[in-house]
Parts: structure tokens; C-alpha cells; sequence
């Protein structure tokens, strides 16, 4: 449980228009859905996944950096890694069980396994859309552990698309649906409290020594 009192601190310190935003964000956040992205090789992928993970309120990333670890590209994610909460792995099976556990389904992305079209993408489970690398796609360890395959519906010549455009046309469709839906699929109040105080501290300057005297008061 999080230091309520020093929530409540923090947040004189943020204007009521900030405080505002924060409380409108977080109603449309959400953990039902998160997104997973295996050794991708450019940059500027993972980093415009994460911000299309903030746009459509999906508050966890999941990274794999089993071969390729860089640090994100701040200007392509434009701020998003501060709102959104990046969890990084060294292995793809560490990856795949620690989502298991957690109650995920774990979602292949690609073109060529004949399963669920998008638009028939069943949204009431738990879900991780795994996204792999941009010429390899996905690992075989992911084709092995994966619960379903998810496809977009294409009818060019062209038979994939960039991993940053399948992450915004996937995460639009099935966020659009689940909150069309009465799953309950919003962040429980504990959750939201415990983003409004991280969100504050990564807000706030100084606050690191306006903490300290409050907890010498």
C-alpha cells in the first residue's frame, strides 16, 4: 500500500489541471491488454509501440532484449516511456511465464498462421500481443507457447506491416471493443493510486528533497 498522506502532499504541488489529466488518463487505463516486443532491431519500433501503448491506455510494455538491448529512443516515444510502465526481460521464455502467471494469454502477431482475424479477436481474456523482429518476426519459442495467432486482414500484395503499425491497428481495434464491452477492465483504485504518486514524482522537480522533509515533519 502506498504512503496516501504523501500522495495527497505531492499533489498540492500539481495544478489542477494536471491533477485533472492524470484522473482522466488513468479511468482509460488499463493492464486487461499489454504488449510484448521480442528483440526488435530498430529503435524507433519499440519506441513508437510505446507511445501507441499510451494513446490507446495500455499501461504495461513488455520488452525482450534477449539479443538486442538499446536504450529507448526518447524523441520517437515523445514522453510516453514516463506514463507507461516498461517491463524488461533478457529471455523470451522468462518473458512467456511471468505473463502466464499473471493470467496473460499469450497472442502471436503474424500473417502466416491461419487463426483469429482481427475483427474476430475474442477480447474477453487476458491478453499479451506478442510482436517480433522486423524481417525474422516472432521466435519459434513464441509460435510454441502462444495460446492463439492474431492476424490484420490485408488484401494487397504487400503481406506484412511494420511492427509499430500492426501495435497502433491492433491496439485501436481491440481497446475500441473492450470498452464497448461490460469486462471490467479498468486499473482497481489501489493501481490508480499507486500511478497518480509515481506520476507525481516523475512530475514534480526537486521532489526527491520535498519528500524528505515531508517525512521529517
Amino acid at each position: 500500500m502506498i504512503d496516501l498522506d504523501l500522495l495527497e502532499h505531492l499533489e498540492t504541488y500539481l495544478t489542477e489541471h494536471r491533477k485533472e489529466r492524470f484522473a482522466n488518463v488513468l479511468s482509460q487505463r488499463t493492464k486487461h491488454f499489454t504488449v510484448a516486443t521480442e528483440d526488435v532491431y530498430q529503435l524507433h519500433n519499440t519506441s513508437a509501440v510505446i507511445r501507441s501503448c499510451d494513446v490507446f491506455g495500455i499501461q504495461e510494455v513488455n520488452i525482450v532484449e534477449e539479443i538486442n538491448s538499446k536504450s529507448i529512443d526518447r524523441e520517437i516515444a515523445m514522453g510516453a516511456q514516463k506514463w507507461v510502465d516498461l517491463n524488461r526481460y533478457n529471455s523470451v521464455k522468462e518473458t512467456i511465464l511471468d505473463l502466464k502467471q499473471k493470467g496473460y494469454q499469450i497472442v502471436a502477431t503474424t500473417p502466416h498462421e491461419k487463426d483469429a482475424m482481427l475483427h474476430d479477436f475474442d477480447i474477453t481474456k487476458k491478453s499479451c500481443f506478442f510482436f517480433g523482429r522486423e524481417t525474422e518476426g516472432l521466435s519459434q519459442d513464441v509460435i510454441d507457447e502462444a495460446d492463439c495467432f492474431l492476424k490484420i486482414p490485408m488484401v494487397g500484395f504487400t503481406e506484412s506491416l511494420n511492427i509499430s503499425v500492426s501495435a497502433a491497428i491492433i491496439l485501436q481495434h481491440v481497446t475500441t471493443k473492450l470498452k464497448q464491452s461490460n469486462i471490467n477492465w479498468q486499473l482497481t483504485e489501489v493501481e490508480q493510486q499507486e500511478k497518480r504518486l509515481d506520476w507525481c514524482k516523475k512530475t514534480i522537480k526537486s521532489n526527491e528533497e520535498i519528500i524528505e522533509r515531508f517525512y521529517q515533519i
